[in-house]
């Protein structure tokens, strides 16, 4: 079994040297760096990697490139802010060599989301499931600009052990996110015609958002940090849907100029 490595980055000089190190048991690793501004870039070229810049906000058309450009029997995606734990490098080791079946297109694993903090007590309770090591052979590409899924031809399997996700760090880096990703987001919708945004359909989506990280994913019982990125998740859904109503009333206002 010969494995690529593709780590998707951009401006992460203090976590891309981790990232690379919990991945250093693939045949090669490949940063696709998005028009980093820090040292991202030679961090990651000092320590062995193959590095290529790209620009863009199109989150599929990055993992893409990272297809494009590994040269291996089987790919393995991470971002920067990811580790590969030591259980889930055995598993990939010895469970992905131990596979009989041509059929088995992918390896699904189990994420650990850890927020404000990498300690036990930031651990969320929801376990997320995601797609990430993939027979090259198998893999068509990604679709979606921001929520970008993968395009597999076979059968998907779970892996034992788990990848580390240590989002959500601070609050100022998480409202720039979440200014920029709403512009994309309120783009798509846009593009998908949704309908005229109305007042009453921001305390549906806002309690909605609320609702599904505070009760369904558990985050009530991590105390402090459950209200926090609960309030959060409800603040950024506002801000998404503020911005799809102010696009709605540019669009209406031009439209109305051209018609006049």
């Amino acid at each position: 079994m010969t494995i690529s490595g593709i780590v998707i980055a951009r401006d992460e000089e203090n976590l891309i040297k981790d990232c690379i190190n919990s991945i250093s048991f693939c045949d090669e690793i490949i940063v696709v760096d998005n028009n980093s501004s820090d040292k991202t870039f030679s961090i990651a070229e000092k320590m062995g990697a193959k590095v290529f810049d790209i620009k863009t906000d199109d989150f599929s058309k990055l993992r893409n490139y990272g297809l494009e450009k590994a040269s291996y029997e089987w790919i393995l995606y991470i971002d920067a802010d990811e580790r590969v734990t030591s259980e889930l490098t055995r598993s990939i080791k010895y469970q992905v060599l131990s596979i009989k079946n041509k059929d088995v297109a992918a390896f699904r694993v189990k994420r650990k989301n850890f927020y404000y903090g990498s300690s036990k007590k930031n651990e969320w309770p929801y376990i997320e499931k995601i797609i990430r090591l993939f027979r090259k052979n198998k893999l068509k590409g990604w679709k979606g600009k921001i929520h970008e899924s993968p395009d597999i031809n076979g059968k998907v399997e779970e892996l034992d052990g788990f990848l580390s996700h240590y989002s959500h760090r601070d609050l100022s880096s998480m409202v720039g996110k979440t200014i920029e990703w709403s512009q994309i987001e309120a783009g798509l919708r846009i593009e998908a015609n949704h309908p005229k945004m109305t007042w009453w359909r921001f305390p549906r989506v806002m309690l909605s958002a609320f609702f599904d990280s505070y009760i369904k994913q558990g985050g009530w019982k991590v105390g402090t940090i459950g209200i926090i990125e609960s309030l959060y998740q409800t603040f950024s859904i506002f801000i998404t849907y503020a911005k799809l109503w102010e696009t709605q009333q540019k669009l209406k206002i031009k439209d109305k100029n051209g018609k006049n």
